[in-house]
């Protein structure tokens, strides 16, 4: 059970980097970015790639910038070329693979096999023993949200959030859509770059079809969290949600393989349901509410 638990958070952990950068587009800009599968394994490629020549604390660094580029290439089709958001993250994706493959050197998965990694260097410090993974990925990613909660509250970060809200406005405040649309893209794709690094040298290996379905189950995770914390919706609420729904999600997983209550060939159905019962929970809630209303009525 202490083995679920430590796996949970610090899975739970690293990839609420993903559902942040989620929150960012989907909540924030109201925009579906689908760059997010390519994104991730970008991430995981570049850090990984640098690791293997020696130079893990490099790869994260260049991880998250490369996030960044590709958020920035989405941002400039939609907003420059006038390709519609779903379109541009899917031509982005598309266009991701090979330059993924060609940061891995044009094969499909690298291995770190005896090689150092930023977490083997921690763990090489003594700190947390067994735990020090969880309490790495713990740190980078409570940072990172502590970062997203101060840039929402500059003056940057609120026209961000007013674009999402009403791109009309925003324009006639003198304040350009394009610019804070791209702002806000670039900073959602360093952090899907940032959590495809960590997990890619944490796992020590890096493939090319890590990251099929990966804005799915975080989007999942972001609708899983959100319904779980009630009450008004505020920025740090819903930055709070993103975790938990991430580690909500992630502890369900692993009761589901320890127990093998269904066979593991039954994996990628119980994400399917689990991810389809996220999405739908806050309609189901609904309409259970509005069930037991007219009941109440009728008696």
């Amino acid at each position: 059970m202490a083995y679920i638990l430590q796996t949970t958070l610090t899975l739970g952990f690293v990839y609420a980097l993903v559902a942040l950068a989620l929150f960012i587009s989907y909540r924030i800009l109201d925009i579906a970015d689908l760059t997010t599968d390519g994104c991730y394994v970008l991430g995981m490629a570049v850090s990984v790639a640098f690791a293997y020549q020696g130079h893990p604390f490099l790869g994260i660094f260049l991880a998250i910038i490369s996030g960044g580029l590709a958020g920035f290439v989405t941002a400039f089709l939609q907003t420059r070329l006038g390709v519609p958001s779903i379109l541009a993250g899917i031509v982005t994706n598309t266009g991701l693979y090979t330059v993924n493959l060609m940061a891995m050197g044009w094969t499909s998965n690298i291995a770190l096999l005896k090689k150092e990694t930023l977490f083997t260097l921690f763990h090489n410090l003594g700190i947390g023993g067994n735990w020090s993974d969880f309490i790495l990925v713990s740190c980078i990613t409570l940072l990172s949200m502590l970062f997203v909660r101060w840039f929402l509250s500059t003056r940057l970060g609120l026209s961000i959030r007013a674009t999402g809200d009403n791109r009309d406005m925003v324009r006639a405040s003198s304040i350009n859509p394009r610019f804070t649309i791209t702002v806000g893209l670039v900073l959602a794709n360093c952090f899907t770059g940032l959590c495809g690094a960590l997990v890619g040298q944490m796992q020590k290996s890096a493939d090319i079809n890590a990251g099929t379905g990966i804005v799915v189950i975080g989007l999942a995770c972001l609708i899983i969290g959100e319904t779980i914390i009630n009450g008004k919706k505020t920025i740090t609420r819903n930055i709070v949600a993103v975790l938990i729904g991430n580690i909500v999600y992630r502890f369900i997983y692993a009761i589901i393989l320890q127990t093998r209550i269904l066979p593991i060939d039954f994996l990628k159905l119980i994400t399917a349901l689990i991810v389809a019962l996220a999405i739908a929970a806050p309609t189901i809630k609904e309409n259970a509410q509005l069930y037991n209303r007219a009941r109440k009525e009728m008696k």
